[in-house]
């Protein structure tokens, strides 16, 4: 008789339908990156869920936007800036800059520098060619005398009838009469000095707006201006405390200023510059090392401060600080780190630039010439004081080409650089201020963009 399979059958459909239905509890399945849809029988008869609405009306938090990055040319050394939240690297700088055109006095650079720069080498250069791109004239500031003044060609500069006393002097120097450069002079009968514009060396030196002369008197004081050799005025002042000026205005070509009397009375320079633009001060004091400007009085700084605001006061020292082989130089470093501090309390408005020291050679016992170890370690002391006071650094050493480069500016066709293989002449100051020049070019180009993009 035939056998009954319907329950058989009943079963093998339950648990294939049972079977089919675990499998859609199984998690997803990939196969070389692509999903395998789940299985779902009832897929057919089951409403789909329907999808959920977007919600528009939140507002998502804006985009993180990156940190502006700047960039540094091939070949270029540039400023490497470490200012913290004081703001005293090159934003002052550049800022002043960017407003140069509605100010009210130039934008004025002190450059505080050894031998290296003395006599307007490198500075002479790097002036005119910044009154160039950014306007002015002058040669800034220059002392009542100077040991300079017979091969300075940037002004031709003569006096008579001064005691100058300079913080280098061997005897007594009394460092409570000091002004900003580490001298004061003091006048007898009908003493002058006389500053007349050059137009053999450099550009922007023939003429200039304004001449002003800067003392400090308890007594009475007569001055009297000339201009151009014909054009007179006479100034009186009485005792008054702090420092104090008299200016005269005019196509200047040449000014002299005379006293006719003075009582008490101690002098320290003149100034020769146009009224808007750029205006850069030599302050080069040879066998120094900086830490001498750590003595002038902070209260006399201050005065110069009101009467002769600076936007950047550059320090470039060292040659008289490495050694040959010197290693350690933690007590220079806390002596400039102080020098730094003091200046910035006198002039709150500065930015600060730090110029490391240049290559020196020696020769070696072989009688090869070779960069002293000493200024390789002092370099990298000075880029740690600038870290550490929170202002800019530009490596001098590296932007003049870095190991030998003294050597190749001494033989160099003209020469660039002296014999002892330490000082450069006029012709490699040109060299060097139009290297700096363009670097400080380029940083406020790269100023100006990160504050367009921060404004965005």
């Amino acid at each position: 008789s035939m056998k009954n399979h319907i329950s058989r059958a009943f079963w093998f459909t339950f648990f294939i339908i049972l079977f089919l239905g675990a499998l859609h509890y199984l998690p997803s399945l990939s196969i070389e990156g692509h999903t395998l849809r789940k299985v779902n029988i009832l897929s057919d008869i089951l409403k789909e869920e329907p999808e959920v609405a977007l919600i528009d009306t939140l507002e998502l938090p804006p985009p993180v936007k990156p940190a502006f990055v700047d960039t540094c040319k091939t070949g270029m050394t540039c400023i490497e800036d470490y200012a913290d939240s004081t703001h005293r690297g090159m934003e002052n700088f550049y800022k002043a800059l960017s407003e140069i055109q509605t100010m009210k006095r130039p934008v004025r650079i002190a450059y505080f520098g050894d031998s290296f720069i003395e006599a307007d080498i490198l500075t002479g250069d790097l002036r005119a060619m910044l009154q160039t791109h950014f306007g002015g004239s002058g040669v800034g500031y220059i002392d009542i005398t100077s040991q300079t003044y017979g091969f300075r060609p940037t002004v031709k500069h003569s006096f008579s009838g001064w005691s100058s006393h300079a913080i280098t002097d061997s005897t007594y120097f009394d460092r409570s009469k000091q002004g900003i450069s580490c001298h004061y002079f003091i006048p007898h009968d009908q003493a002058y000095v006389e500053a007349k514009g050059q137009t053999t060396y450099a550009s922007h030196l023939d003429t200039c707006e304004t001449s002003t002369i800067y003392f400090e008197t308890d007594g009475e004081v007569l001055l009297r201006s000339t201009v151009n050799g014909r054009d007179s005025q006479d100034y009186y002042f009485d005792g008054e405390e702090g420092l104090q000026k008299a200016e005269v205005s005019g196509r200047i070509g040449k000014v002299r200023w005379t006293v006719d009397h003075a009582d008490s009375t101690l002098f320290y320079g003149i100034a020769m510059e146009s009224r808007k633009g750029i205006s850069l001060d030599n302050f080069g004091l040879r066998s120094s090392s900086g830490l001498t400007l750590r003595s002038i009085p902070m209260k006399r700084l201050k005065q110069f401060n009101r009467l002769r605001p600076y936007d950047l006061i550059i320090l470039q020292y060292g040659l008289n600080v490495a050694t040959q082989k010197g290693y350690n130089y933690d007590s220079y470093q806390q002596g400039l780190l102080s020098t730094i501090e003091h200046l910035k309390k006198a002039f709150p408005d500065a930015g600060f630039l730090l110029i490391g020291v240049g290559d020196r050679a020696y020769k070696t016992e072989n009688g090869d010439m070779k960069t002293m170890p000493g200024i390789k370690n002092l370099i990298r002391y000075q880029q740690y004081i600038a870290a550490k006071a929170g202002i800019a650094f530009w490596n001098l050493y590296e932007a003049m080409g870095g190991e030998g480069s003294i050597e190749k500016m001494v033989h160099a066709t003209p020469p660039q650089a002296n014999l002892d293989y330490t000082h450069i002449n006029f012709k490699g100051g040109k060299h060097l201020a139009k290297i700096l020049y363009e670097t400080l070019l380029y940083d406020k180009e790269q100023y100006d963009k990160r504050r367009a993009y921060e404004q965005e």
